[in-house]
């Protein structure tokens, strides 16, 4: 199974630098350190991904919303124009599918509410990986130059309290790791319960569109 993004963030967000800068010390080498990074710089490009396609999604909610809104509008129309004509059968099967509507942008409203908090939640996670990668580039930056003043002869201990402070503020800033999303469980109810439950939305439907069809033919009254 792939990794999910949050999992790979808390992953990279949670590795102790000073892990990496020991390797480079054992191995004599740098590459541990900006193999790490590019990692870092892969995991950014994928939280951006998803990011935008979590914008996507809201911006697309909100268009259906606003197209919903905009059919509600002429069923309303559509269904005093059917009283208007003696046709009461008719403006009830507007009505009833203006409930349908409503209640599909009901829906589109918790769509656009998670994709604004995972929108949010991934801000976090690019912020905090591009500041993990400004840190890893500067350990190992130190890192080379301990190595240089080594190969030239420099003072050798000058040079190790320069990545140990550098590993020091990385280990105090970013020491800790992002926390995934939390789900709800559910517990699934006995089948009567659930059709009582659905039969008492079916009565609710009925008495919404009853009072909608009522209103209408108090105004069509009043105008006449």
């Amino acid at each position: 199974m792939a990794e999910s993004v949050f999992a790979r963030v808390r992953r990279l967000l949670s590795a102790r630098i000073e892990d990496s800068v020991d390797a480079m010390e054992c191995a004599n080498s740098d590459g541990t350190m900006r193999e790490a990074i590019r990692e870092v710089s892969r995991a950014i490009d994928e939280v951006r991904s998803d990011q935008e396609k979590a914008m996507t999604r809201r911006l697309q909610a909100a268009r259906q919303q606003e197209m919903i809104a905009k059919k509600v509008d002429e069923l309303t129309a559509k269904a005093r124009f059917a009283l208007q004509e003696g046709r009461e059968d008719l403006a009830e099967g507007a009505l009833k599918r203006q409930v349908d509507l409503e209640e599909q942008a009901g829906g589109l409203d918790q769509v656009q509410s998670l994709a604004r908090e995972e929108e949010a939640r991934l801000e976090e996670s690019l912020s905090a990986l591009r500041a993990r990668k400004k840190q890893m580039e500067e350990a190992l930056a130190a890192f080379a130059i301990a190595r240089t003043e080594a190969s030239l002869g420099g003072d050798g201990h000058a040079a190790t309290r320069t990545v140990e402070r550098q590993v020091e503020n990385a280990e105090a800033a970013f020491d800790r790791a992002m926390t995934g999303a939390g789900g709800i469980g559910f517990t699934r109810g006995d089948a009567e319960a659930i059709n009582q439950v659905a039969e008492i939305d079916t009565l609710a439907k009925k008495a919404t569109v009853a009072e909608r069809l009522a209103a209408l033919k108090l105004s069509a009254s009043q105008a006449a």
